[in-house]
């Protein structure tokens, strides 16, 4: 078992790879699936838990930027047994832009929101806790180039 940590902007693919990757074997839990609960991180943590309890894999699909979101959900992995796995989407933020301004309704985020993430934005490293790092880059043909992350990445 593992818990797959995506770690990136908005509009960097997480949700496409959480889709197209991992979905077929991984429980997906993202706050974004549930916008108007009252302690997102609470219920986020209750759905992981449940699932590593019944014994699948979890794909965490939020930016988690830092330390702060990552660790509690490394956290988690440990305390039911399941390998903490981190999913570097590095910034492209031109990219991220032109990719989050054909979004629709709410999944288009505010500019202002884009550039809040990017501030906090930090690459993992295996000393955070991770037992496995990857680094997630668009392959040009609608796909995903996928990689062990060395500590220079």
């Amino acid at each position: 078992m593992e818990v797959a940590i995506m770690i990136g902007l908005q509009a960097s693919g997480k949700s496409t790879f959480c889709r197209q990757v991992l979905a077929a074997d991984h429980v997906v839990v993202s706050k974004d699936a549930f916008p108007n609960a009252r302690d997102r991180q609470r219920r986020q943590l209750r759905l992981i838990c449940e699932a590593l309890a019944a014994g699948r894999s979890v794909a965490v699909d939020n930016t988690n930027p830092s330390p702060d979101e990552w660790l509690p959900l490394i956290e988690v992995a440990r305390a039911h047994g399941a390998a903490p796995v981190g999913y570097w989407f590095p910034p492209d933020l031109t990219a991220t832009r032109q990719r989050n301004a054909i979004r629709e309704g709410r999944a288009r985020v505010p500019d202002v929101g884009l550039y809040a993430t990017l501030r906090q934005l930090r690459a993992p490293t295996r000393a955070d806790g991770f037992d496995r790092l990857y680094l997630v880059c668009f392959d040009g043909v609608g796909g995903f180039d996928v990689r062990p992350m060395d500590e220079e990445d």
